[in-house]
C-alpha cells in the first residue's frame, strides 16, 4: 500500500506498523540516551515542516512576530535549526500585520508559501501566496494575491489556513473562511486552482462547522462551531483532511477529520465527516491542533507535528510537539494520544547526532538549536542576544531561553563564553549549559549542569537540572563589572568541575550526576549578549579549598 503525507507533497512507499515506545525504557535520572528526545521541541503555533527534495533537509516554515515568515533548515525533525527570514511584511497595508500559519510547498519546480495576513484587523484577513524565483527555498520570493476567496467577484471574504489538495491530476485549495463578510463563523472551503497562485473557480463549503457538539468552541455544544487548519493526509486509496476545531485559545482544541469518499472534491456530498475527534487533549497535554505530517529521515516512519497550549487558561501561548503515528492495515491514521511534555521518545528513525571535534569555535549562527519564545532570540554580527523583550510581543512567555549545539561534545572539555550585560546591574542569570541532554522549552527543561553569572547579586552559581527542577550545588561571590564583557569558563574532567571568571578560578565542585551531553547558552529572566563561544580539550581542573 502507498501513503502520501502532507507537509509537502511526498509519496510514501511502505507502511510503518510499529510506533516507537515512549518513556518506560529510559532512566529518569542521569543523561537521556542519545537515542531519545523530549517535547516540546520549540515554541510556536501552526507548525509546518516539509522535506527539501534536493538536500533532504527539513524545512520548518513559521510566522515570525506576526510580521514576517521564516524558514528554519535542519537535518533533524526534533530541532528547528538555523533561522532564515524569507519575507518581511511592509509597514502598512492590507498584508502588513497578523501574518498567520504559513505553509511551504514545492509546486511545479518552485517553492510556494501560502499564508494569511491583514492590516491589523482580523476581519480583513485574506489568503496570499509567495512564490520563489528559483528552486532554492531560501531564494527571493514574489508576492501573489489576495486569492479570490469570496462567493463573487464583488466581495472577497475572510480566509486563513490555506493548504493544497492534489487529486487525480488536479489541484485544489482548501482553507478556513467566514460564510459572510462579518459573521466570524469559520467553515472549511475548497476551490479549484488554475495555477499555484490563482484560483479558477468559486469556493464551495465542504461541511457544516457544527455537526457534532465537540466541534463547538465550548464544552457540550456551547458557543459556536469552528473549523480551521485543514491538512491533507493520503493513502493509495484513501484521502483524508484533518482539521482543527473548537477554540484555539482553549484547552479543548482538537482534531476532527474528513474523508473523500466520492469522485468530485468540489461536491460536499463526496466528503464524509467522522463522528469522533481523531486527536484530542489529555489532562497533561491540551489545546492540541493545527497538525501536519512528515516522514522520518530514513523514510521508514510517520510523524505527527502539532502545537499545544502552555497553560490551561485562555490564550495563545503555545509550543510545538512531534510524535510518531501509524496507519492501520486498511489505511486509517491512528494518532493515539498527545505525548506529555518531558516524556522521552525514540528519535525519528535515521536521525544522527554527530560528535564535535575539539578545539571548536562556534559562529553562534548555524550550529545550534534554540529553545524558547522566538521573539527572545536575536542573532547579531559576531554574537547572539537572548532574552530581550520584544517591542511588539506576540503571545510571549519566558522559559529560560537557551541554545544547544547540534552535536555531542566529548565528556571532558573546557567551554568559554563572553557575556555582555549591557550595563544592567539588575541582570539575573546568564551562562553556560554543559553535559546537557533532553532539551525542551521550559526553564528547567533539560538534564545537565548550568553555571551562570548573576550581576544582581554579584555571584557565580553552579547547579544541575533533571528536566523538571533546579538544584543549586554551589555559589560564590564575585565582582561583576556590567560595563565590560565578562569571560566565563568551565572545565569538566570526570566528576570534577571548575569555573573561572575573567581568567580567575572562582569555584570548584565534584558531582557525578551527568557525564555526557552537549553544551549551550542560557538566560533566566534577563537579557545578555554572547560572543566568542569556544571549546577546547580540558585545561587543568582548579580544585579550590573552601
Amino acid at each position: 500500500m502507498q501513503f502520501q503525507l502532507r507537509c509537502g507533497l511526498i509519496t510514501l512507499f511502505t507502511i510503518f506498523l510499529d510506533v516507537h515506545p515512549a518513556s518506560g525504557q529510559t532512566p529518569e535520572a542521569g543523561p537521556l540516551p542519545t537515542t531519545h528526545f523530549v517535547n516540546p521541541i520549540a515554541e510556536g503555533a501552526d507548525p509546518w515542516v516539509t522535506r527539501d527534495p534536493q538536500s533532504g533537509k527539513y524545512l520548518w516554515c513559521l510566522s515570525d512576530g506576526n510580521r514576517a515568515i521564516v524558514i528554519h533548515r535542519s537535518v533533524s525533525l526534533t530541532t528547528f535549526g538555523e533561522k532564515h527570514v524569507v519575507w518581511t511584511a511592509p509597514e502598512t497595508g492590507p498584508y502588513s500585520r497578523e501574518v498567520w500559519a504559513p505553509e511551504l510547498h514545492f509546486v511545479e519546480g518552485r517553492w510556494v508559501i501560502y499564508f494569511a495576513a491583514s492590516d491589523g484587523q482580523n476581519k480583513n484577513h485574506r489568503a496570499y501566496a509567495l512564490q520563489s524565483k528559483t528552486d532554492d527555498p531560501l531564494s527571493e520570493y514574489a508576492l501573489h494575491g489576495p486569492f479570490e476567496t469570496g462567493d463573487s467577484e464583488l466581495e472577497n471574504r475572510w480566509a486563513i489556513d490555506m493548504t493544497l489538495l492534489e487529486h487525480r491530476g488536479r489541484r485544489y485549495a482548501i482553507w478556513s473562511g467566514w460564510d459572510t463578510a462579518t459573521s466570524d463563523r469559520q467553515y472549511l472551503y475548497i476551490a479549484p486552482m488554475a495555477s499555484p497562485t490563482v484560483l479558477s473557480g468559486r469556493r464551495v463549503m465542504l461541511c457544516d462547522n457544527a455537526d457534532f457538539p465537540w466541534e463547538f468552541t465550548e464544552d457540550e455544544g456551547k458557543g459556536r462551531g469552528l473549523n480551521e487548519g485543514p491538512e491533507v493526509l493520503k493513502s493509495a486509496d484513501r484521502t483524508f483532511v484533518t482539521y482543527s476545531c473548537g477554540g484555539s485559545w482553549l484547552p479543548t482544541y482538537k482534531l476532527g477529520m474528513l474523508e473523500l469518499v466520492g469522485d468530485d472534491p468540489l461536491n460536499p456530498a463526496s466528503w464524509k465527516k467522522f463522528d469522533q475527534p481523531v486527536f484530542q487533549s489529555t489532562s497533561k497535554t491540551y489545546g492540541v491542533g493545527h497538525s501536519c505530517f512528515v516522514r522520518s529521515p530514513d523514510s521508514k516512519e510517520f510523524w505527527h507535528i502539532f502545537h499545544a497550549k502552555m497553560d490551561r487558561s485562555g490564550g495563545w501561548r503555545r509550543a510545538v510537539f512531534v510524535q510518531p503515528f501509524r496507519f492501520s492495515t486498511d489505511g486509517f491514521p491512528e494518532f493515539g494520544q498527545p505525548v506529555t511534555a518531558g516524556e522521552p521518545l525514540m528519535r525519528p528513525s535515521g536521525s544522527e547526532m554527530p560528535m564535535l571535534q575539539l578545539p571548536y569555535q562556534s559562529d553562534l549562527t548555524t550550529d545550534h538549536s534554540y529553545f524558547g519564545h522566538h521573539q527572545f532570540y536575536e542573532p547579531l554580527d559576531g554574537g547572539l542576544k537572548l532574552g530581550t523583550p520584544p517591542a511588539e510581543p506576540v503571545n510571549v512567555y519566558r522559559s529560560g531561553e537557551k541554545i544547544l549545539l547540534n552535536a555531542l561534545v566529548p565528556n571532558d572539555f573546557t567551554a568559554s563564553i563572553n557575556i555582555n550585560f549591557n550595563g544592567n546591574s539588575e541582570s539575573t542569570d546568564a551562562g553556560l549549559l554543559f553535559r546537557t541532554t533532553a532539551p525542551a522549552v521550559g526553564f528547567d527543561a533539560q538534564r545537565g549542569y548550568f553555571v551562570g553569572l548573576k550581576p544582581k547579586e554579584n555571584t557565580v552559581l553552579l547547579g544541575k537540572m533533571d528536566g523538571r527542577q533546579w538544584k543549586e550545588l554551589i555559589r560564590k561571590p564575585v565582582s561583576i563589572d556590567v560595563s565590560k564583557e565578562q569571560r566565563l569558563s568551565v572545565t569538566v574532567v570526570g566528576d570534577e568541575i571548575s569555573v573561572k571568571v575573567n581568567g580567575i578560578a572562582v569555584l570548584s565542585q565534584t558531582d557525578s550526576a551527568y557525564a555526557s551531553g552537549t553544551v549551550g547558552l542560557r538566560v533566566v529572566n534577563t537579557t545578555a549578549v554572547f560572543s566568542k563561544f569556544n571549546l577546547t580539550k580540558p585545561m587543568a581542573v582548579d580544585r579550590l579549598s573552601e
